[in-house]
């Protein structure tokens, strides 16, 4: 057989992940929060780019759902990037990246904030951060003015501090002890470390902890849990021999071992509910008090609102960035430039900023276009509440608006949508499917833990609901589901066991 040398001449098609390509991918994927700061620095470095002013037109503003996007279409087929090469660069990127549904909480089932949760092991007591600097010098500024201002955990320890102390190594002591504590108040590191660092004594940072522990508020400056309820009921003058007994059983009163504790403690059930009631009225984490962080607000990027039998929806203008291009400046400076460099940095700038502004508007019409689409399949919830949340997965949005589900799922990342029954992040919509018993439409599995999670809350303390009778009910509402699955989701709620409950409902507890 021959071995011979031929020349031949294929064509075939690929797709070519240009810069600007990956530049667009990656701006679906942004909050707006994050898409502010990027066109922010693209500000900086790009010269023919300008801010555009309030109250100017601009063409991409006020999407509506059914809005004709041609012009965007035909935009960014000037430069060879349409929505189907977008949303092609996408699923070569992320080719699997949403074949599984996505499951969040509901707004609301959560626990009740830090201060409620506070059993014994919790991983909130085991990651604790460390305090600010050890600078003990003031600015200058005189007592009243630091009241009138708004004071946080550390400046509160260090007036105290120069009340109650006076020596100047204890007072270093105890500056050091204030930028060991936690968020949560509590004291982090090791005395012996302390000592070691400061040149002194053992002892002598364990009797300046001593009387730190007296400051305000009860119970900051402690080194575990049952310290830290210890230091608070020893202020109210509670600190009795049962009392520590039940403190030093913590892992007891969480697991609800009632007879145990009472005989450890030695007292009879009317004492015992008293003392459980008074632990549970102190504060575990007596620092959380002083968090002068405020939280910031959810900006929703989709506004929804109704109209007639219709709903209306709309890109939030505040959310959008507002940048131009400055053709003026470039006709001006085009004219100027005499050598290639400059040539090729002026064309370069200015391709660069005719791509950001087309990818920009291509997002928020993307945006809108999956958004339009998760409020037609859940129309229902809309209407009647969660129970009517309807089974969704990426891949049902994607073949409906025609994109792949690497799109959908870069799109409903950080998006946040305002509605008649709140604010959710766009991925809170999607939810695995539970089926339903006979031929019947499957439920989300959303609608099935509220639903477990109502049953529960309307039960009576004489007939505690078990997971085999939940999936009873359950199952005479056309709801087929597995033991272990209820398991799971009332786990997820952070719902304790029906034992559990029944403990912590009998009466004296």
């Amino acid at each position: 057989m021959a071995v011979t040398q031929r020349l031949d001449l294929r064509q075939s098609q690929s797709l070519v992940m240009t810069p600007q390509l990956q530049q667009a991918i990656k701006l679906l994927q942004l909050s707006h929060v994050e898409l502010a700061e990027y066109v922010e620095r693209e500000l900086e470095q790009n010269p023919l780019l300008e801010r555009e002013e309030a109250g100017e037109d601009r063409p991409a503003a006020d999407l509506e759902a059914g809005a004709d996007s041609d012009d965007s279409a035909a935009a960014n087929s000037e430069t060879g990037a349409t929505p189907d090469t977008l949303d092609q660069a996408n699923a070569e990127t992320l080719p699997q990246a949403a074949d599984q549904p996505l499951d969040t909480d509901f707004p609301g089932e959560e626990d009740a904030g830090p201060a409620a949760d506070w059993s014994p092991g919790d991983a909130a007591f085991e990651n604790w951060g460390h305090g600010g600097n050890i600078r003990f010098e003031t600015d200058g500024s005189s007592l009243e003015q630091s009241l009138g201002e708004t004071v946080d955990l550390r400046q509160h320890l260090l007036l105290q501090l120069q009340m109650e102390v006076t020596d100047p190594v204890d007072r270093m002591i105890g500056v050091h002890l204030i930028d060991l504590l936690d968020d949560a108040g509590y004291l982090t590191g090791d005395l012996v470390d302390v000592a070691a660092l400061l040149g002194c004594e053992t002892a002598r940072v364990e009797a300046t902890l001593l009387r730190l522990q007296s400051f305000e508020p009860p119970g900051v400056f402690a080194r575990s849990l049952r310290e830290c309820l210890a230091i608070q009921l020893a202020e109210r003058n509670r600190l009795d021999p049962a009392m520590e007994a039940l403190l030093d059983n913590l892992d007891l009163l969480a697991g609800r071992e009632t007879a145990k504790l009472k005989d450890l403690c030695g007292v009879d059930d009317e004492d015992f509910a008293e003392m459980v009631a008074e632990v549970r009225a102190l504060d575990p984490k007596p620092a959380l008090a002083f968090d002068t962080q405020a939280a910031e607000p959810v900006v929703p990027d989709i506004l929804m609102r109704s109209r007639r039998n219709d709903w209306l929806i709309e890109l939030n203008g505040e959310t959008l960035p507002r940048v131009l291009l400055n053709e003026r400046y470039y006709a001006r400076i085009s004219k100027q430039v005499r050598s290639e460099p400059e040539r090729a940095y002026i064309a370069e700038h200015f391709q660069s900023a005719n791509w950001l502004i087309k990818s920009l508007q291509q997002r928020a019409t993307t945006i809108l276009k999956v958004a339009t689409e998760i409020v037609r399949q859940q129309n229902a919830f809309f209407h009647k509440g969660v129970q009517h949340l309807r089974p969704l997965t990426l891949r049902d949005v994607a073949e409906a608006i025609e994109m792949h589900e690497s799109t959908v799922s870069r799109v409903t990342s950080n998006k946040y949508i305002a509605t008649p029954r709140g604010t959710y992040e766009l991925k809170y919509f999607f939810s695995a499917s539970i089926a339903a018993t006979g031929n019947g439409a499957a439920h989300s599995a959303k609608a099935v833990r509220d639903r477990i999670k109502r049953l529960i809350d309307a039960e009576e303390s004489a007939k505690v609901l078990s997971d085999d009778t939940i999936v009873e009910l359950l199952r005479g509402d056309g709801i087929e589901i597995a033991r272990r699955t209820v398991a799971k989701y009332r786990e997820s709620m952070r719902i304790p066991s029906s034992v559990q409950r029944r403990r912590e409902k009998s009466p004296g507890f």
